[in-house]
């Protein structure tokens, strides 16, 4: 027995707070998203000032397509419950599981970014450009700067993945597992802060 109370050659029940450095990096890391929750707060306070200065270009009531959006909501969200049996698999020592459900959460934010290009592109035909007008900047660069945070998440969850390949579970790579799901969570929240405040007052005007 270790002194963490396991067997040698198997991992603690919560491998990522198992050392010093895995539970200071969790501690950064909730320091860290303090900061991101300021950032965001501040988009989401530009666009709520600015929704309403459309100049010439389409209304949000007017562009906005809820099925589409509900449709990347679910998708998100789902992802966000493949994180959590990703975590809950490591925590059970089933690597291969773990790996799994972390592809899936890999492949839902893939699926969820396709749609967004897709709806960027349908807005931009219809003259809702970055530089259109002060509504349409705001909204581009809130949820521009989300799917940024997607793709990054999306980037680093695939190479956990190959560094697990590499090296295994170990209480080295258990902690970034572990943050990479809060990360996932964290814009998956925000997603439903977006959601509502951008595109169901949008429609509601």
């Amino acid at each position: 027995m270790s002194a963490h109370g396991h067997v040698e050659g198997q991992l603690p029940h919560e491998p990522e707070k198992a050392t010093l450095e895995g539970r200071n990096k969790i501690l950064g890391f909730w320091i860290f998203l303090g900061a991101e929750v300021v950032l965001f707060g501040t988009l989401f306070s530009a666009f709520i000032a600015l929704r309403h200065q459309v100049l010439d270009g389409p209304h949000a009531s007017e562009l906005f397509e809820l099925p589409t959006v509900f449709a990347a909501t679910m998708i998100l969200l789902t992802s966000s419950l493949m994180s959590v049996f990703a975590v809950q698999a490591m925590h059970k020592n089933q690597v291969k599981s773990m790996i799994w459900w972390l592809v899936l959460t890999v492949l839902l934010g893939l699926s969820f970014l396709v749609l967004e290009i897709v709806e960027f592109n349908t807005y931009v035909s219809e003259g809702h450009r970055m530089n259109t007008s002060a509504f349409s900047s705001s909204f581009y660069t809130l949820v521009g700067f989300h799917g940024g945070h997607v793709l990054f998440g999306v980037l680093w969850i695939s190479l956990l993945i190959a560094q697990i390949f590499k090296k295994g579970l170990t209480v080295v790579t258990a902690p970034k597992i572990y943050l990479s799901a809060i990360y996932w969570h964290f814009i998956d929240v925000v997603w439903v802060f977006i959601f509502t405040v951008v595109y169901l007052m949008g429609k509601v005007g």
